[in-house]
């Protein structure tokens, strides 16, 4: 049986691709520090006999007998990097660094969960691999955009020097239920006001753009990613291409919950990126991946997940 460790396997991207895996049959090692993640997003799995769940701090180095290793550990929302940035940057370098080593160590063969945000206030649209980006590296996000670039370097640099069997994927904005309704992101931001009758909080003009891709859809492409050849590193985009303004997405979910919210509009944060939106062929020509479930159809989903909660 593969025995597989994914670390941040308790967050919201995490607690999916464990119960992917579980369900396919695999040992699965879900490592969590808890500090975005929530037991209650794994509480499903907790009698699973081939999955084990360890508190732990990927910035502090692991062991443990494992075929493969998937890499999430970092909080995502800017809420929550910000607060601790350091830590936040310890957790991209350091924590990329131990689960290296751990790969290097055992065979195994390691993703990294990298991000859209390497690609900084974008000046080429959409954003294809080969964009080196346009990064802040003194800004409020730095900790987060800086910190997965030189995560991103440490992979490539183990696969060059010490040959660890490395993939790398970019994510782009992902939701779905076990989102934290607090975390600051556009989607649970929206619904949660909207599910109250709250004013929509939209900061900037609104015509700042992004693309919004299901959780579904990101673990199947996390999934594949990880099951090409070994030669193959990536970096790989793994996002939606369907492009919505944040005025757009607003009205969208004011529609859908049949809400009585209003749209207000507040100051733009640091460094917030005017446009995002991948360029996917990579993933198609590889993986042989695209989208499958478009914003409509994830909304309504989410929007009766936070009625649950």
């Amino acid at each position: 049986m593969k025995r597989i460790l994914v670390s941040g396997g308790a967050g919201f991207i995490g607690s999916h691709l464990c119960t992917r895996l579980i369900k396919e049959g695999y040992y699965v090692i879900c490592l969590d520090n808890f500090f975005t993640g929530s037991q209650d997003n794994i509480k499903h799995l907790m009698n699973e006999p081939n999955f084990r769940l360890v508190e732990h701090d990927v910035t502090f180095p692991f062991f443990v007998e494992v075929d493969e290793i998937y890499n999430l550990a970092c909080p995502a929302s800017p809420i929550h990097y910000q607060y601790d940035s350091i830590q936040t940057t310890k957790t991209s370098v350091l924590g990329t660094f131990n689960m290296l080593g751990l790969a290097k160590k055992v065979n195994a063969k390691i993703l990294q969960a990298s991000t859209s945000e390497v690609y900084g206030d974008p000046a080429i649209h959409p954003q294809p691999e080969n964009y080196w980006g346009n990064v802040n590296p003194i800004g409020y996000r730095s900790c987060y955009d800086e910190g997965k670039r030189c995560a991103e370097t440490l992979c490539m640099d183990y696969f060059r020097q010490n040959k660890v069997r490395v993939k790398i994927i970019r994510i782009f904005n992902t939701y779905g239920p076990r989102m934290l309704p607090n975390d600051g992101r556009v989607v649970s931001n929206f619904i949660t006001q909207a599910l109250k009758n709250e004013d929509i909080t939209i900061y900037g003009d609104g015509k700042q753009t992004r693309s919004f891709q299901y959780i579904d859809d990101m673990v199947e492409g996390m999934v594949r990613m990880m099951n090409t050849e070994d030669d193959f590193t990536g970096p790989v985009n793994i996002g939606n291409t369907h492009e919505f303004s944040m005025l757009e997405l607003a009205e969208k979910v004011i529609q859908l919950v049949g809400s009585a919210s209003k749209i207000v509009f507040k100051p733009l944060p640091h460094d917030d990126p005017r446009q995002r939106q991948p360029d996917i062929t990579l993933a198609k020509e590889k993986l042989g991946w695209q989208p499958t479930i478009e914003l409509e159809e994830g909304l309504l989903r989410m929007i009766e997940y936070f009625k649950q909660i």
